[in-house]
């Protein structure tokens, strides 16, 4: 059910910081018309952590019941709690998500024991499919692994999102898990060599902005067309690697703020992009095809 491009997708907001609906109707229409393969709701892309509770069911109930079984839904429920990660995955579970895709606890720094019992209880209190996510870079943790291989044997622990951008790493976890543990690229910028040595897709940032280039590269990469893979990733390349030029979903909404698809809000503590960067952002944009300069706001 789960491989090939699943956009992180952001969460569209108006300047006051409530969700805008209707943009993100817009959105998840423009993704599964693009063949986008999944979608991720509620995660960093989303700014799954300023999100209330409230807001976090009624997000992943309104994209499920859009969707309509056309594309999988996959709910963001990382918390640096377990307790509050269990409400949050019973969340998604209620709202009729497909999986929830679960990071390493942020800020507090656990063991890998203590990684192993925080994804063990939650498996015990909630029967739902579970991506691990391990994005050290944010989190402050690395799920090492021999942890990985360890939580992979949970019952209800499917695959993980492995962000660290390290294609050894994903090598190693694939050495160590059962074969229909699946493993997927958390980095755009490695996404297509972690494909071509065996991850299942990405979850994907750069996907937000251009969905069907991304479809294009998973799917060449999937079927080993190293050639057309290597092409696609090419021509994406300097938007992967712009996409970071601050904290995602910076300039992730930005962009699409820019191409008209979304209001301009964005949650404290993020700012908009800054104005310094704005100018060699928008040449890379056009520069990728992914707007003109008729199309700039």
């Amino acid at each position: 059910m789960f491989y090939g491009s699943m956009v992180a997708l952001v969460t569209p907001m108006q300047k006051d910081g409530n969700i805008d609906k209707k943009a993100l109707y817009d959105l998840v229409e423009w993704h599964i018309a693009s063949k986008t393969d999944a979608i991720v709701v509620t995660g960093t892309t989303g700014e799954g952590p300023t999100l209330t509770k409230e807001e976090h069911f009624d997000l992943i109930s309104s994209v499920v019941s859009q969707s309509a079984n056309r594309v999988p839904i996959i709910a963001g429920t990382t918390s640096p709690s377990t307790k509050h990660t269990i409400e949050l995955t019973e969340n998604a579970l209620k709202a009729h998500a497909n999986a929830a895709l679960i990071a390493t606890p942020y800020y507090n720094k656990p063991t890998q024991k203590g990684l192993y019992e925080h994804y063990k209880t939650i498996t015990e209190n909630v029967t739902f499919p579970i991506i691990l996510y391990n994005v050290p870079s944010r989190t402050g943790c690395d799920m090492l692994p021999e942890t990985v291989e360890k939580i992979s044997q949970l019952t209800t622990v499917i695959g993980i999102k492995e962000a660290t951008g390290n294609i050894k790493r994903v090598k190693e976890i694939l050495d160590r898990c059962c074969k229909e543990f699946l493993v997927y690229s958390g980095d755009d910028e490695t996404s297509c060599d972690a494909m071509l040595n065996g991850a299942k897709g990405v979850i994907s940032v750069t996907a937000n902005i251009n969905p069907t280039k991304m479809h294009e590269l998973c799917e060449a990469a999937l079927t080993g067309n190293k050639k057309a893979a290597y092409e696609i990733n090419k021509q994406l390349m300097p938007l992967h690697k712009s996409l970071f030029i601050e904290s995602n979903p910076i300039p992730t909404k930005w962009a699409l703020y820019e191409m008209g698809k979304i209001s301009s809000g964005i949650r404290l503590p993020l700012l908009p992009l800054d104005k310094s960067l704005r100018e060699d952002f928008k040449k890379t944009l056009i520069g990728c095809g992914v707007m003109t300069e008729k199309t700039l706001v």
